[in-house]
């Protein structure tokens, strides 16, 4: 078997990272499911890349007013196989609680028929429940295949069979989804020949989620799945996508994960409640600072030389000032959309019947901010003061009660924060707070090196305490971009597989 890496790609240095991939393509011909072994012809070639899950060390849903966040690609990873095919389809099969899971679809509807436009397939994948999931792979496919009308080499066509297999668990607030969008996308690029840079590749496949999925994220978890590094924390300015640097996390201290077993999903209504509710703020502080306002609804422009269109740019002391105490604390749709025409907000719609909590979620995303870029000036001094752990902890504390107060909370995160807060500093924890969209999920920690073993105990006593699971996420691992796509060149599968 020879294997290479595509031209555009940075290298790693080996190829510990696709070996998850590899073992599943050899354990394909011995598959209890038959229909998985001649999946993959052995003579033709196979692109291969995977992307990682992310911890949400300090940011979480203050991205999407653009505020700066920090960000951990985790070792837990997803792989997806590509090998074309003569057959002008596109399959796929997915490994999905510990089962093999099957779809197949023409590409002629998503070249020029019915599926070409993403609306479309949206409301396709909509009044398909147990497809769902291959909204997300296809919704890739679709944008590649768009992208790939205007490339000078034309379309690697007519099909592609795909194979996804993934140690990211599902629900857990560790970003299952952006780690199988952006592996996806590596392998349809490089099957479509369509040459793309990281950043590009993250904001292509939030498209995606957007717009196919209907899920209402931000950018930091595709940037930091495509363009994180191992061991490092992204520092990504949500603004919309400016990479500021990777931050090592100093000798000594450690990021862990440890979920909650509280099912959390990025398209719930607690966590596009409260992100409408930010942008509904952001335009009633719009009105009263004077900002000129054209449009109506979805359309809905402001001119904005002051913030930039971002509630990340007040300064705490501002909206205190000026804008807090002119905030309602909640505020019925149907009157929101009655004074103010609709938000900013291309990706959610404000909801007549709706009640939504202005106020705190307006205010989070601006205190947010000051609490992120001081822990990220702390961080970049703990090597030369310890005694700054602490501080790094209690804003850590804030920015998990911040998002309690929005409604994002759950009891098994709080509780899990609770007992981090009971091992204390003497012990080597120093923080811990809810991550991503919230309502569950992972929790994630500060602490030292040497405290893993208290992180684990913790988890097991949680465990045994709600009989829920809570996996322990310790290890770092590369982004998307570290590794590159793999290339098994024709006849490498009969190599691999003996």
């Amino acid at each position: 078997m020879q294997l290479r890496r595509l031209p555009e790609t940075r290298a790693a240095g080996d190829e510990v990272w696709f070996r998850p991939a590899l073992d599943t393509l050899r354990r394909l011909p011995h598959e209890p499911d038959s229909r998985l072994h001649d999946y993959f012809s052995a003579t033709e070639p196979v692109y291969v890349a995977r992307a990682p899950g992310r911890l949400d060390v300090m940011g979480g849903i203050a991205d999407y007013s653009g505020a700066l966040v920090l960000e951990l690609p985790l070792a837990r990873s997803t792989s997806v196989c590509l090998q074309p095919q003569e057959a002008s389809s596109c399959d796929v099969v997915s490994r999905r609680d510990g089962r093999w899971h099957r779809f197949s679809i023409e590409l002629e509807p998503l070249l020029a028929g019915a599926l070409r436009e993403p609306r479309a397939l949206a409301s396709w994948f909509a009044n398909r429940a147990n497809d769902r999931w291959a909204a997300y792979p296809l919704g890739v496919v679709q944008r590649c295949l768009a992208l790939a009308r205007g490339a000078p080499s034309g379309l690697h066509l007519p099909g592609a069979r795909i194979l996804i297999d993934s140690t990211v668990p599902e629900g857990k607030g560790v970003s299952s989804s952006a780690a199988l969008e952006v592996a996806t996308m590596a392998v349809v690029a490089a099957w479509c020949d369509i040459a793309m840079t990281p950043v590009a590749l993250a904001t292509a496949c939030q498209w995606v989620e957007n717009r196919i999925v209907g899920a209402p994220c931000g950018i930091m978890d595709q940037m930091t799945s495509a363009c994180g590094r191992k061991d490092r924390l992204l520092r990504l300015r949500c603004q919309p996508d400016t990479i500021e640097g990777h931050v090592e996390i100093p000798p000594g201290y450690r990021c862990y994960g440890i979920d909650s077993g509280v099912r959390h999903a990025v398209t719930g209504a607690d966590y596009a409640t409260v992100r409408t509710a930010a942008f509904m703020g952001y335009r009633m502080i719009a009105d009263t600072a004077g900002l000129t306002v054209t449009g109506h609804g979805s359309n809905l422009r402001i001119d904005d030389p002051l913030w930039r269109g971002y509630l990340a740019n007040l300064t705490p002391a501002e909206f205190t000032a000026r804008f807090e105490s002119l905030l309602p604390d909640d505020v019925l749709g149907a009157a929101f959309l009655e004074r103010y025409g609709g938000t900013t907000d291309r990706v959610t719609c404000v909801q007549p019947e709706r009640r939504y909590p202005v106020r705190q979620a307006t205010a989070h995303p601006v205190f947010e901010q000051e609490r992120i870029a001081r822990f990220a000036g702390l961080l970049d001094a703990l090597p030369h003061r310890p005694e700054s752990a602490v501080e790094l902890g209690e804003l850590m504390y804030a920015s998990h009660a911040s998002y309690g107060a929005c409604g994002l909370g759950s009891d098994g995160t709080d509780r899990l924060v609770e007992q981090v807060a009971a091992a204390g500093v003497e012990r080597g924890l120093f923080g811990a707070k809810i991550t991503g969209g919230g309502s569950g999920g992972t929790v994630a920690i500060l602490g030292t090196a040497a405290a893993e073993p208290l992180v684990r105990d913790i988890a097991a006593h949680y465990a045994a305490e709600t009989g829920r699971t809570a996996e322990v996420f310790a290890e770092s691992g590369p982004g998307a971009a570290e590794t590159g796509v793999l290339f098994i060149e024709p006849n490498g599968l009969a190599a691999l597989s003996r």
